[in-house]
């Protein structure tokens, strides 16, 4: 199945969505599998196939909110090698019937067809809204909300222009691939200098800023956004909340939507 048809099933069935008894949704994201160190990668892998086994037996829906590889790209005949172990859990869960819905960030929006025919998981590109035991939930990556950042701004667009996306896939997948891991690298080293791990204050906060002007003018229960490598949960108002995923490199941390809240956890590896 296409994956704009099964967006389309999806959002249908999340409109109004009732958790089962005793089960609980999950959110993770910035797992950046396949960067450099690779020895490190096949790490983090495994720890995040070690939380989702352990939460399998409880879990109503997945929701994985950007980020997951450090690059993919859609070739018509190939697709970026390695993460074996990961998708074939990922699979087993679609498998199970357990929903999944996968957003893609700034390192993996160029993702097509291939996880809908293959798993019959939808990616989204843009930020959903979905009501969940009567909770009204915002959901996105966050790459390019909020103020500033005007040159990423300017580099998505640029990455999102179709005829640009083709001349890519133009290019031999061995040279392709190998220029968007170096500029992903590039990137990542980047921000790392720029301290992504300290908390700034709620004023300098940009999707926490993004989040506060969304509420003035619709009210949402939960914002829930990874991109930001800094696992954070702050009070909008007395009945609004955001939260931040974090990531997996030294955090480990994802959100857990029970029937009467959403909390920010930490996975403890074994």
């Amino acid at each position: 199945m296409k994956n704009r048809d099964l967006q389309a099933q999806f959002r249908a069935r999340f409109q109004n969505w009732q958790l089962a008894e005793g089960k609980k949704i999950f959110f993770a994201s910035d797992f950046h599998l396949g960067s450099y160190p690779l020895a490190k990668s096949r790490e983090r892998e495994l720890i995040i196939i070690e939380w989702l086994d352990s939460i399998k037996h409880e879990a109503d829906a997945l929701f994985l909110v950007g980020d997951i590889f450090d690059f993919w790209y859609e070739y018509r005949q190939a697709v970026p090698k390695g993460y074996t172990r990961f998708l074939g859990k990922v699979a087993e869960w679609a498998d199970s019937n357990i929903p999944i819905a996968f957003f893609g960030g700034n390192h993996d929006m160029w993702m097509w067809d291939y996880f809908a025919e293959e798993m019959g998981i939808p990616v989204f590109y843009d930020c959903e809204v979905w009501q969940i035991n009567q909770k009204k939930i915002y959901i996105g990556h966050g790459d390019g909300l909020g103020p500033g950042d005007y040159t990423y701004k300017f580099l998505k667009k640029v990455f999102r222009n179709p005829f640009l996306q083709w001349l890519f896939r133009s290019l031999h997948p061995d040279i392709g691939i190998g220029l968007a891991r170096f500029w992903s690298s590039h990137s990542r080293a980047t921000n790392a200098k720029k301290e992504e791990d300290v908390f700034k204050g709620e004023a300098q906060e940009w999707l926490y800023q993004y989040s506060k002007k969304v509420e003035q003018q619709a009210h949402h229960d939960y914002y829930i956004f990874g991109h930001r490598h800094l696992p954070l949960d702050l009070n909008l108002s007395e009945n609004s909340q955001y939260i931040n995923l974090g990531e997996w490199f030294k955090s480990y941390s994802f959100a857990e939507m029970s029937a009467k809240t959403v909390e920010l956890k930490y996975f403890k590896k074994s």
